[in-house]
């Protein structure tokens, strides 16, 4: 489904993508890590699709919504800080196994480069895990400027990390465009004053990432190509 004027997006310089449910399929490794932690800390393993709902605010947030479907209750403090040191050491041991990288992803990336876009990756997974699990996708040498979850004191849907990257590659805001699968993706790039497109097959908590309002709503990454002509 397309919406908005097309012809807006020749002027687009910069293309912001996000990671997880966007250009990977980390789900069954961030399932992996979370079930590895839940069981060292002495509780059940979760449900795929649990997880599923937990991903997209970053290592935090899944890790406490995974310690509160466990305990029952918030986690104070110490269970929290206990848990993800687990699962940190956890996801190191799994993060960059037989990444698999949606369909497209590579001609996508490949011709937005040979059009002379400059591509950028900003995600809410923290910074130490990136690195490694884009060189085992094979991602590594298309960014220009990788951004973690941690890599600020802001996350998205804060607009901090998209702005910061606009400014790294002095490009402005105008000029730039977001791509995700969650709602973070979408109010982080409407609060930087950007376009966003909102891909359908990724996590987004269990929601259509059309409810969000995204400018677009892709099915496949390849329709990029079509906007961005």
């Amino acid at each position: 489904m397309l919406s908005n004027d097309v012809n807006k997006l020749s002027k687009i310089q910069l293309v912001q993508f996000d990671l997880d449910g966007t250009l990977i399929d980390s789900l069954p490794q961030l399932w992996q890590a979370v079930n590895l932690m839940l069981v060292e800390l002495g509780f059940a393993q979760a449900p795929k699709q649990a997880v599923q709902h937990w991903v997209g605010n970053g290592a935090d947030k899944l890790v406490e919504r995974a310690l509160t479907d466990a305990l029952g209750h918030t986690p104070s403090e110490h269970e929290q800080q206990t848990a993800r040191a687990s699962f940190d050491a956890a996801y190191d041991s799994v993060a960059k196994h037989k990444v698999v990288l949606y369909p497209g992803v590579f001609e996508t990336l490949n011709q937005l480069k040979a059009a002379g876009k400059t591509l950028a990756l900003v995600t809410n997974k923290p910074y130490r895990f990136v690195p490694d699990i884009l060189a085992s996708a094979g991602l590594d040498e298309y960014f220009s400027h990788v951004l973690g979850g941690d890599s600020l004191a802001q996350k998205k849907p804060d607009p901090a990390p998209l702005l910061h990257v606009c400014q790294a590659l002095n490009i402005a805001p105008e000029h730039s465009i977001m791509v995700g699968d969650s709602e973070n993706d979408v109010l982080a790039a409407k609060a930087a004053g950007m376009r966003v497109v909102g891909v359908t097959y990724g996590y987004n908590y269990g929601r259509n990432i059309a409810d969000s309002n995204p400018d677009w709503v892709l099915d496949n990454i390849e329709g990029l190509l079509d906007l961005l002509k």
